[in-house]
Parts: C-alpha cells; structure tokens; sequence
C-alpha cells in the first residue's frame, strides 16, 4: 500500500519504521530533518511537505505534538483534505481533542474522505517494539479496511466507537496515568525516607493493593535514576488538559484529575516543561530533603 506519514518523531518514527517493514511505500515528512533523514535511512522516501506525502496515498497517518498541529495539517489551506482522493483515509495517530476528531470527520465525509482518530499508547518503547495499543474511532467500514495496517504496529487495536471515540479513550486512559505518576512518586519517596529499602517497599506493594503498571514502570526508572525525557510533562500538561476539557464538556466532576493538572502545570512552570514527567520527583525531594532517585540501580 502506498502510505504517507506526517511527523515521524519519537513515535512515529517508529510505527513509520514498523509500515516499511512491512512492505509499504511510505512518503515520510517531518520539519524537524534529522528524525526524517532517520526514517529515509531505514526505507522511506522522503517527502518535501506534507501535502507532497500525501499524493498519491491511500492512507496518510499524523503523529503530530498539538491539536492545532493537526487541524492545520488536515484542514487548513492547502492541507490533506485538498490533495486527497475520495476513497483515502486520513488516520490521526495523536493525542488530540475529540471535539476536533469529530469535526475533522464530518469535513472529511464531505470531501469522500474517511478519518480516524486512533491515539497510541505503550510509550517509545512499544512503538519500537509494535506492540502499541490503538485506540480507533470512526466508521466500521473504514476500520475494517484499516485493521490490519493498524496492527502492523499494535498488539491491541481496538474500535472505540465513531469518531473522536478513539481521542475520548485516550484522555480517559492518561488522566488516570497521571494521576498514577504523581501518586507514585509521592508513595515511593515517602516509604523510602521513613526508612523501608526501596526495594522492599516495591516488592510489597507490587503484590498489594496498591499495584499499577505506573508503579512498576515509574519505580523502576526512579530508582535506576534513567528518566531521560521520553514523555514529557510539557506534553502531559497537554493531555491532561485535554481530559479536564472533556470533563468540562460534559460536566463530570474530576476533582483528582484537575488537581493532578495543577500540580503539572506547577513543574513545567517551575523548569520541568523539557523533562519527562517522572522526573518531577526532584522537586518534591528538595522540599523533603531526601533523594530516592538512583538508591537502586540493580532493581529489575
């Protein structure tokens, strides 16, 4: 299949990655010309914009940073609801508004366009690995064409409902990863300063009521002291602000989500915008005077 991708990036220079492999002509375009050289290097062609990735493809994929990323892409002037054929599929790969999925679909169906909505989740790590899961909405019968070049990259490729369903997911989902984070290096620094070996104390909770996959994961690199940025917090300010404007739409009380969006938004305020959310824990070990990071660079 002829593909065009548009922002291959930390992720989406993966899952690129993952639709070459597979035998696809992919057009790849990214602004930024080092992650696209990366991507061409493996098999890709290399596309001048990303209208030029476009032409001519039955599917084009984004994984763009913003909503006003994707609107832009998809519906501005000159975007890829102009160059596109009746009968392609546009499929959104970011974290973005449902509102705007929805509206992007509606403008799409106009034009003899289908458009999928379908966040990731699973991390640098599971779109390297292609076992992401995607999270779609949209038509079934766009769905049905598009299922198995979604899971090229995805071990768990779900239909959601129409579209913006996908983006609804998402945001539900990382709300509760954040919330997640923070209680994590809360807990963790806590137990840690009182005097439990970190290790013990991951061990317990791990088999205890208290066990996540963001306490597994977040302890790990906490205390292995790896928290190179992989996922920001100045993205995650993003996402979590997507999920209280959910809840606002549709006037659900989240008292935990908004609170865990103020505390953020206070370390992106505070120089933590570039560094990956986990790593906000140095914050809170300055006011506790105790350093959990790196107490256990041996913990599996």
């Amino acid at each position: 299949m002829r593909v065009g991708f548009i922002g291959v990036g930390n992720m989406g220079g993966p899952i690129a990655t993952h639709l070459v492999e597979a035998k696809h002509e992919v057009q790849a375009f990214d602004l930024n010309e080092q992650s696209l050289e990366r991507v061409v290097e493996l098999g890709a062609q290399r596309a001048s914009s990303a209208s030029n990735a476009a032409e001519g493809a039955e599917v084009v994929f984004l994984s763009l940073p913003m909503p006003s990323d994707v609107e832009q892409v998809v519906s501005g002037d000159g975007g890829l609801f102009d160059v596109m054929a009746s009968g392609t599929t546009v499929i959104d790969l970011s974290t973005s508004s449902p509102s705007l999925s929805r509206d992007l679909a509606v403008e799409g169906k106009e034009r003899g366009i289908d458009f999928l909505d379908a966040p990731v989740s699973g991390g640098v790590y599971g779109a390297r690995k292609g076992t992401l899961a995607v999270m779609v909405g949209g038509s079934e019968e766009a769905f049905a064409r598009c299922q198995s070049l979604l899971e090229t990259f995805g071990a768990k490729v779900v239909r959601c409902g129409d579209a913006g369903a996908g983006n609804v997911v998402k945001a539900v989902n990382n709300m509760l990863a954040f919330i997640g984070m923070m209680g994590t290096t809360e807990a963790l620094l806590l137990g840690a300063k009182a005097g439990v070996d970190p290790r013990i104390l991951r061990e317990v909770v791990e088999a205890s009521s208290g066990a996540s996959f963001v306490w597994n994961s977040g302890t790990r690199a906490i205390l292995r002291d790896r928290l190179a940025p992989s996922f920001t917090n100045s993205l995650a300010c993003k996402d979590i602000g997507l999920a209280v404007d959910l809840a606002e739409e549709f006037e659900v009380p989240v008292p935990m989500g908004r609170r865990t969006q103020q505390l953020l938004e206070q370390y992106r305020d505070n120089g933590f915008a570039d560094e990956d959310v986990l790593a906000t824990i140095r914050f809170l070990e300055e006011e506790a005077d105790f350093v959990v990071r790196g107490l256990a660079p041996d913990v599996s």
